[in-house]
This record gives structure tokens, sequence and C-alpha cells, in this order.
């Protein structure tokens, strides 16, 4: 065995003993040499981890675990298969700058030019992307050879469109080349095809291949999280974004349709009837009005759209759970003129247009509640839950309806998809 392989097969090793979510999906990557000339650092399709020996060699252990871990997430988090409509220049300076914050954290050490700006921790690719403007001019350390670029099919490996003309040294306009393989290939791997063992670049992968990659990638990161969970390594802000990643994705409406109905209260009343309609005790439905409080984060962070969208939807519950809602509107406090009463006859809609900011503070609500409205049957809360809560539960059953990956510390927790 080479130096080169001890070092790669000594970093992956480390990586299985002591980060063993990110070990077990770097397992999963073959380990294959390539030519300079079109792979200058590392990169990945998705299928392999292809390397250049010299970039390697000049990287320490530490670094060496970084550059594995970097091509792993990629995969796992199927950033080949999420680019959609996007220009792949962006999109793939978005997702090294949502992995390699999430890697630091874990405390491996970044290689050289690993992309990373502090206002971006803890954000998805997705949120990033619109962040990134093309003149930006960064670049990422690494080769997202999965797909190609769409103003240069079949151009660089490494960033996409026309973005990357002023970036000779990412390799522009290279042209498949010779690779080599390496021994340390994983266990149960799937296997390079013939002509990237024998020396060429691998072509991007189809829309069957994206698929199929994608279904195989998250069934491998859930076994990876359910193994680091039990070894008592998963956790961080690593470990909330995989666990968001791999929640149901169960639509809000339904969850939130299915709690009010459970909530409503119609039954059936048995009590004797007057005398005058006889001595048979027959079952009559009653139904009393479900008491409802709804909150609004209205601190910025919930667009208008989107608070349109979710009074929309509850409307709509309201006739079916005979609800009476009252609208509270609170940031860092709460609005002078909370709050809003709606009948369960009534058409339920936001009374203005809020301007909030400041942070947000959920304690006033449940200070207003303690002091009003103690019988509510039910509180809904639409927030990003990102702000300082009670310390105390309250007494009434409470659904937060979280916009983002924020945890709340009691109540049932309803993910806006």
């Amino acid at each position: 065995m080479s130096d080169l392989e001890t070092k790669l097969s000594a970093a992956r090793t480390r990586l299985i003993l002591d980060k063993p979510f990110l070990g077990a999906l770097v397992l999963r990557l073959p380990m294959i040499e390539a030519e300079g000339n079109w792979c200058q650092t590392t990169a990945t399709d998705a299928r392999s981890f292809y390397f250049n020996a010299e970039f390697i060699d000049a990287l320490t252990l530490e670094q060496t675990q970084f550059v594995l871990a970097h091509e792993a997430l990629h995969c796992a988090l199927s950033h080949f298969a999420r680019r959609m409509h996007r220009d792949k220049y962006r999109w793939d300076i978005a997702c090294d700058l949502a992995i390699n914050p999430l890697l630091i954290a874990e405390g491996l050490e970044p290689c050289p030019g690993a992309l990373h700006i502090v206002e971006y921790d803890g954000m998805t690719a997705e949120e990033i992307y619109p962040c990134i403007d093309e003149s930006d001019h960064m670049n990422t350390h690494d080769h997202h050879i999965y797909d190609q670029s769409d103003n240069n099919p079949g151009g660089s490996p490494s960033g996409g469109g026309e973005a990357e003309n002023d970036q000779p040294e990412k390799g522009q306009g290279n042209q498949p080349n010779e690779t080599r393989g390496t021994a340390n290939q994983g266990q149960q791997q799937q296997q390079p095809d013939e002509d990237t063992a024998g020396g060429n670049q691998p072509p991007p992968l189809t829309t069957k291949e994206q698929e199929q990659l994608a279904i195989e990638w998250t069934q491998r990161m859930t076994g990876a999280h359910q193994q680091a969970i039990q070894a008592g390594k998963m956790g961080g802000e690593l470990g909330r974004m995989i666990g968001h990643l791999l929640q149901p994705q169960i639509p809000w409406r339904m969850l939130l349709a299915q709690y009010m109905t459970a909530t409503a209260r119609d039954d059936y009343n048995w009590a004797r009837p007057s005398r005058r309609e006889g001595d048979a005790i027959l079952p009559s439905l009653r139904s009393n009005e479900l008491k409802v409080i709804v909150a609004l984060d209205i601190s910025g962070s919930i667009t208008d759209e989107e608070m349109n969208q979710f009074v929309s939807e509850l409307d709509a519950l309201k006739g079916q759970a005979h609800a009476r809602l009252t609208l509270l509107a609170c940031d860092a406090v709460l609005t002078d003129d909370s709050p809003w009463i709606t009948e369960p006859w009534e058409q339920f809609q936001l009374p203005r247009t809020f301007k909030g900011g400041g942070g947000t503070d959920f304690k006033p609500v449940f200070e207003w509640i303690e002091r009003h409205d103690q019988n509510a049957d039910l509180i809904v809360y639409f927030t990003d839950a990102q702000g300082h809560f009670p310390e105390h539960e309250p007494h009434t059953p409470i659904i937060w309806l979280v916009k983002g990956r924020a945890e709340v510390p009691w109540g049932q927790r309803i993910q806006l998809n």
C-alpha cells in the first residue's frame, strides 16, 4: 500500500471511529485517483470519490478527513438531484456554503480554498442560492461532476455557466482525461463503470440515475443516522439538519386538520328530555364552540404570503371544527390592537398588514392567555420558533406550526413544508 493510500485509509478510519455518521457515508464512496488535468483537487459524481494525488499529498490528515466527508455529504444530501432549474455555478457555490459550516462545527479542519461565510451558517443550499450572484467570483474547492452546466454542456466539472469563464484555475474548458483506479474501495460499493476505471472522466448522471441514487443515498443516510444515534455521536447542527431532512414529510394542512377536528367538542347528549317529549331517552347531537387561540409571529421571519396561506387554511378548518378564533399578533410584544375575535360563521382573515421586527418573544402571548382566556381548548402558534419561550408549559394544548428547523421545548411541533 502506498503512502497516499495509507493516508486516505487512515483518514477514513478516523472518521468511522470519531464521526460514525460521516464515516459510514464515506465508506459508500469508492476512491479513485484522477489525472490533474480534469481534477485538480477532489470530485464526486455521487458514485465515487475522485482525487488528485498531489492535492491529497499536500493535505494534513485532518484536512483529508474534511475533503472525504465533504464529498460524502454532497451525495447524502442529494445535491446532485436538487438543483432543478437553478444555475449550476450558483448552485455549486450554495451547496459548499451549506456543507462546510456543518463540517467545521463537527471539528474538522477545512482544506485550502474551502468556502465559508459565517452569515450562511445553518442555512440550506436552497436558502443560500438566492444570495449568490454570478459576479461574486467564488469557486468551490472541489469538482461537482454529477451534472453539467446549462450554459456550457460538457464543460468544466467544477462549476457552471459563463461565470466560470473568468476562473481558469478551476479547469475552464477541460476535456475528459485519464484516471486510474486505486484500492481501498469499501465493501458492498457500487463499482465504477468500465470506462471510468479505465481512465475516462465519468459522464454526468442521467435523470434516471439521479432519481435512483437519490433514493439510495437517502437510505444510506438514514442507516448512518441511526447508527450514530445508537453510538451517542449524533448531535449539533449536523444532527439537527439530518433529523429535519429525515422526518416524515406529511403536509402541515393535513396534520393541523387532524388536530383541530379531534379537539372539536361535537358529542351526543344523553340528558333526559322534557316530559312533554315523552319518557324515552334518545341521543341528541350537541355542538359546543371550540375556542382556539391563534398566535402569529410578526417579527419579520414570516412573509405576508405565508401568513395569508396560514389564515386561509384556518378559515376553512374553522367551519369544520365549529371554532371561535382569537387572533394575537406578537413579535417581542403583543400589538396594541390585539386580540381579534372571529366567530364560527364569520370569515377569518388578517385584520391589517403587520410590520413587526426586533426579535421574537413568545411569553406575551401566554401571559395574555393566562390573564384572559384560560379556558381555551387549543393554541396554534405560527412562527420560526426562534425566540424566548416561557419557562413553564401552559395547561392549554399547543400546536407549533414551524417554518425552519428550530425546535420547541414543549407542545406538538408541525413542520411547515
